[in-house]
């Protein structure tokens, strides 16, 4: 497809493509913490663009996802899709490494480009005079980049001497290996930065087999808030994007989860120390496999998993284990849910000689949690602490770009901002015990530590 172009009444160029696409409502946002509306649309090639109009600062960001992600790369190629981002903003058809620098950084602006378990992400941050040359250079490297040998090299070097400095750092292995352990031969076991021999490895026809199979418009989103009009950005957007293939390998109507095996659970105890002389702390991370983000369960576990280890000083494990008792440096919860299931786990940093009393104390919070009521007071302040930052991070372009990127790729609903906070305070004392019994399991964990004793 091939677009003829004007130009609106800001200068952008304008695309008027041979196949119009196919328009969505406005997005009804009166009862959002936002002050207008956000546009929708659906382009030919089966991009969605998202734009927020937000004229309080001169300024445009610009959010994306690619299918792009680690779980499409073979086991012996760990780390081909983020080595493949990482390289396409080292040469592309019309910017090579010293012309892309310079173009970006002379207006001080700014474009990122990484990768994750499912997708390829990039974006930019400019004054809203600059955005369409971010856009036009942001198009070039995501669907033409050139992969030049010698900076393949340049950043292969790179490459492995962060894996090097990785497995010197005890919550760096602790963290890598406890993903090994608790998703054996998944994909999600992988990391997505690869290993020393799996990133020498990669060729440069792999990065360009990779990037032909997998960088695709096709389900990509993009999300823009700023000083913009919504009609100018589509048609910008469809001016550099728009003659991009959708590609015949990914059918548009697949979800994202079906890119990836069922995840198998855990169903026993699985502990290992790793001894890493001459370090003097030990890292500690132990967890349970729980829910993906779509699960009904989601609500509860995040207001269960603020009280475990995230509100005030990281909740009960900051007060209990690194306050009340000084058996670590730090000690929080993170509950990471993605599109297939993801673990709950506990981290700590200690002193090697209180690593079996730490891992004890932590597994008790676990089963307090599951066994007992939370008090009234945890359960309003945590519920009164998510509802709260929500709207704080509608305030700047960057919140609300991440906050609609997620809506879109985990397909939370347009009404996902008006209900957030009504499901939020729907969770009661009872949901948090249960979703604690069911998922922080004491005779199904994984506990991985890594330091200078085993």
């Amino acid at each position: 497809m091939i677009p003829t172009q004007h130009t609106t009444s800001r200068g952008w160029p304008c695309a008027c493509p041979r196949e119009r696409p196919q328009e969505a409502p406005l997005l009804d946002t009166d009862h959002w913490p936002l002050t207008t509306a956000v546009h929708r649309i659906q382009t030919a090639n089966g991009m969605t663009i998202l734009v927020r109009p937000n004229p309080s600062a001169p300024v445009a960001v610009l959010e994306g996802y690619l299918r792009a992600g680690s779980v499409d790369a073979p086991a012996e190629k760990a780390g081909l899709a983020s080595f493949t981002a990482s390289l396409v903003s080292r040469g592309s058809a019309r910017y090579d490494f010293d012309r892309y620098n310079e173009a970006v950084e002379s207006v001080g602006a700014s474009i990122g480009v990484g990768s994750g378990d499912h997708v390829t992400n990039f974006s930019s941050e400019s004054l809203v005079e600059d955005f369409p040359l971010m856009v036009e250079i942001l198009a070039d490297i995501l669907q033409r980049p050139t992969f030049p040998p010698e900076h393949i090299e340049r950043v292969r070097g790179q490459w492995l001497v962060r894996l090097q400095e990785r497995e010197q750092n005890t919550r760096s292995v602790a963290g890598r290996r406890f993903n090994e352990m608790i998703y054996g031969d998944h994909p999600y076991g992988l990391p997505t930065s690869g290993y020393m021999e799996t990133i020498q490895s990669i060729s440069r026809k792999d990065l360009i087999g990779f990037h032909q199979t997998y960088y695709r418009p096709a389900q990509a989103i993009v999300v823009v808030s700023g000083d913009v009009q919504p009609e100018a950005v589509v048609a910008l957007i469809e001016t550099q994007f728009g003659g991009w293939s959708a590609g015949a390998d990914l059918d548009p109507a697949r979800a994202p989860a079906d890119s990836i095996p069922p995840v198998q659970r855990v169903t026993d105890i699985q502990r290992q120390a790793i001894a890493m002389p001459g370090k003097v702390q030990t890292d500690i991370i132990i967890g349970c496999l729980a829910i993906a983000r779509n699960h009904p369960d989601y609500y509860a576990a995040q207001v269960a998993n603020n009280i475990l280890g995230q509100f005030g000083l990281m909740g009960r494990l900051g007060e209990n284990v690194r306050e009340r008792q000084g058996l670590a440096y730090y000690s929080y919860s993170l509950l990471d849910a993605d599109i297939g299931i993801g673990p709950w786990m506990a981290f700590a940093g200690v002193n090697p000689q209180n690593v079996n009393q730490a891992v004890d104390s932590i597994l008790h919070e676990f089963e307090r949690m599951g066994q007992e009521p939370v008090r009234d007071e945890e359960l309003s302040d945590s519920i009164a602490n998510l509802t709260g930052t929500l709207p704080l991070r509608l305030e700047t372009n960057d919140g609300v770009a991440s906050i609609l990127l997620n809506m879109e790729w985990f397909g939370l609903g347009v009404d996902y901002l008006q209900t957030y906070q009504e499901r939020i305070r729907a969770i009661t004392k009872e949901d948090v015990q249960r979703v604690a019994a069911q998922y922080l399991r004491g005779d199904s964990y994984t506990l991985v530590t890594a330091g200078p004793q085993s």
